[in-house]
């Protein structure tokens, strides 16, 4: 459609501009000026050029419908507002509108695979169900690649069914495969193992002689540790032995670093394709393969092809992003990229390919009120502010339902991943991850009443709350959360909050921890580090409350010396000058490892009906142990707030009350209806 307002200087006294790629020339009572939202950021651009903004700024209300993207909305300094005249791009009152980086494919490009060859390559059960498109008839010609080994999802078309994520085709279907033996397991620097070696095992059973047709297969896998899952080709397969050598070396080894059984699954194979919602792209014939778990006639079929942010802003201020739902995208949803003031609000994310929404460097921007779901990797990902002067980003991430993030990348994508300084984390729902919720770097972070669960449900030695190996990287508080039902069976160990490999000078304060610790951890688990104060926190049901396994000075003194944390800790910032010695008074002797006392501190906090109470270097003072309900509000109802009468009060007189009843989403005029209560 083309513009029906010519001139840009027709219209300078309007404040609002209406998009809409329905043809008609009226919506919902609206005149339509554009049919794109490139053409309503140009209009704006000209607007500028031709004078000032108008007064109270300029909305863009884009109506009702699909915009499909093949590029990136892109919007930088030009599109900049003011502070009295900021620029909104939002969704009409009512109407949905989704922003997508996938192109749909016609139901009728769909039809019954004939290929003898191919057929014979398909599971017997599955040949009559699987459906092929030709995706180049939908122009579509780029599917993104698969390395011999990766750890970070690579950037690939996914094909999506009604806005659902299918499954790449894979074996087993549900759950893992385990190696019955490890036969090499290639380089181990862990254990001081080197070798030139490719990994080789031994696996169980007979299914692989279905993959020998396969030009290539990729095996994704817990190969040493059950926090680091990488994904690489198989090089050979050998039927007789049931052996399997990898194609690339396995940087950590084949072997058990943790005591579970090692565990993988078959990815991408086209003879794996024997299950209702699994699809396969045949990225040299062009071709997707489907086996439908609806009919295809009555469904919305698309495939991702969009590899840049769908909404990628730079070095752009005072601009609000607000009520689009972004979705079915190979790359990220939304990129904010220097700048200040850029604000998304109220916006669904989903289906990713890759991140939901990247803030980078820049000042005071808000991520407010979204639904975060069904994301490749990190759900959110933020950095800004200065850390060597400990200038804060003011970055705000407050009110957001975030979970089953990390769909294509099972460790090592979080829900929240934080760095830079002075980042303010609240009110959010993080649930539903396999790995850890919430990772960070950085300085001066505030993470407050956010509901944390479920998380870690795949994966062990974590935390729903991660940092490690760089103790200049202090001053973080987490106050007022709820964190409960984490952590898998497994053996080794998992928590709520990990303080890793030296970590120290974080505050924990306020908390509910509930369910929230497994095998040798606790609940809060230091490894090495000190200066930690966890204070007025509860903590119920928990295998350990609190849990640390510190280091010697001796080790200490090996650390320090490493190049690494040298330059971690002298050259990307200095910690022996200020302004690290002036916040941080605790740093002044810390590279002179004989004069630093190697504890954490544990004050008032009460311990409920937990298996053990605290181990490590904790210093103690004034906890509450109780075996029973100690005065809650309703525990049967997992409300953990403590009554007025409650024996914690008596018992620990300087026990101030936790704001239960605060932590979580919160109703206001972008979040208008919560979700139910689990």
């Amino acid at each position: 459609m083309a513009p029906l307002i010519a001139c840009v200087g027709a219209f300078a006294d309007v404040t609002e501009l209406h998009v809409s790629n329905s043809d008609q020339p009226q919506v919902n009572g609206h005149t339509i000026q554009y049919s794109t939202l490139s053409e309503s950021r140009d209009a704006i651009r000209s607007l500028k050029n031709t004078g000032t903004l108008p007064p109270g700024g300029v909305t863009v209300w884009v109506h009702g419908g699909a915009y499909p993207l093949a590029q990136s909305f892109a919007l930088d300094e030009r599109d900049s507002g003011t502070v009295d005249a900021p620029i909104s791009y939002r969704a009409a009152e009512n109407e949905s509108v989704v922003l997508t980086g996938a192109i749909n494919l016609p139901a009728g490009q769909f039809g019954s695979v004939t290929d003898e060859a191919i057929r014979k390559r398909l599971d017997e059960a599955a040949r009559d169900n699987v459906l092929v498109a030709d995706l180049r008839a939908a122009a579509i010609t780029e599917y993104g690649l698969f390395p011999d080994g990766f750890e970070s999802a690579p950037s690939v078309a996914e094909f999506f069914v009604n806005g659902q994520r299918q499954t790449l085709a894979r074996w087993p279907n549900e759950g893992w495969a385990e190696i019955a033996s490890v036969i090499e397991s290639g380089p181990a620097p862990w254990r001081n193992y080197a070798s030139d070696a490719l990994g080789v095992f031994e696996y169980s059973g007979d299914r692989s002689a279905r993959w020998s047709t396969a030009p290539a297969v990729w095996l994704q896998g817990y190969w040493c540790f059950d926090w680091s899952i990488e994904t690489i080709r198989v090089g050979a397969i050998d039927s007789e032995k049931r052996h399997i050598r990898l194609a690339k070396q396995h940087h950590y080894g084949i072997g058990s670093g943790n005591p579970a059984p090692r565990r993988y699954i078959a990815l991408n194979l086209l003879e794996e394709l024997d299950q209702a919602g699994e699809y396969f792209i045949d990225r040299d014939a062009g071709l997707v393969y489907y086996y439908p778990n609806a009919p295809v006639a009555d469904s919305k079929l698309a495939v991702s092809i969009l590899k840049e942010p769908v909404i990628d802003i730079r070095n752009a201020s005072h601009l609000t992003i607000r009520g689009f739902a972004i979705e079915e995208t190979m790359g990220a949803a939304v990129r904010v990229s220097g700048g200040s003031h850029v604000r998304i609000a109220a916006c669904t994310v989903s289906n990713t390919g890759l991140e939901g929404i990247i803030l980078e460097n820049g000042t005071h921007h808000s991520i407010e009120a979204c639904d975060i779901r069904e994301i490749g990797t990190t759900g959110i990902q933020a950095s800004g502010g200065d850390r060597k002067t400990l200038s804060s980003s003011y970055h705000r991430i407050v009110n957001n339902d975030i979970y089953n993030v990390s769909q294509r990348q099972r460790t090592h994508a979080y829900n929240l991943l934080l760095g830079g300084a002075g980042i303010h984390v609240a009110h959010n729902s993080i649930h539903d991850a396999p790995h850890q919720a919430i990772t960070i770097g950085g300085n001066d972070h505030l993470i407050e009443y956010n509901d944390i669960y479920r998380i870690g449900m795949d994966s062990d030695d974590c935390g729903a709350f991660y940092m490690g190996r760089n103790p200049s990287e202090r001053g973080t508080i987490l106050r007022y959360n709820y964190w409960h039902d984490l952590g898998s069976e497994m053996a080794h160990g998992s928590c709520a909050i990990y303080f890793d490999d030296g970590a120290g000078g974080q505050q924990v304060y306020g908390n509910v921890f509930y369910r929230a610790a497994g095998g040798g951890f606790g609940a809060v688990f230091s490894h090495g580090g000190h200066d930690n104060l966890v204070e007025n926190n509860i903590f119920i049901e928990c295998k350990r409350a609190m849990g640390a396994s510190p280091w010697p000075d001796a080790y200490w003194e090996q650390w320090l010396g490493e190049p690494l944390w040298q330059d971690k800790l002298l050259k990307e910032v200095d910690i022996t000058k200020p302004p690290y010695t002036e916040r941080y008074p605790e740093l002044r002797n810390f590279m002179e490892s004989g004069k630093q006392p190697r504890v954490n501190r544990a004050d008032r906090n009460v311990i409920v009906q937990c298996e053990n109470t605290v181990d490590g270097n904790w210093a103690i003072r004034d906890s509450f142990v109780y075996r029973t309900d100690p005065g809650f509000v309703n525990a049967a109802a997992k409300n953990f707030g403590l009554r007025d009468d409650s024996i914690v009060y008596k018992v620990l007189p300087g026990f101030v009350p936790i704001p239960f009843e605060l932590i979580g989403l919160r109703q206001d005029e972008l979040r208008t209806a919560l979700p139910p209560k689990e």
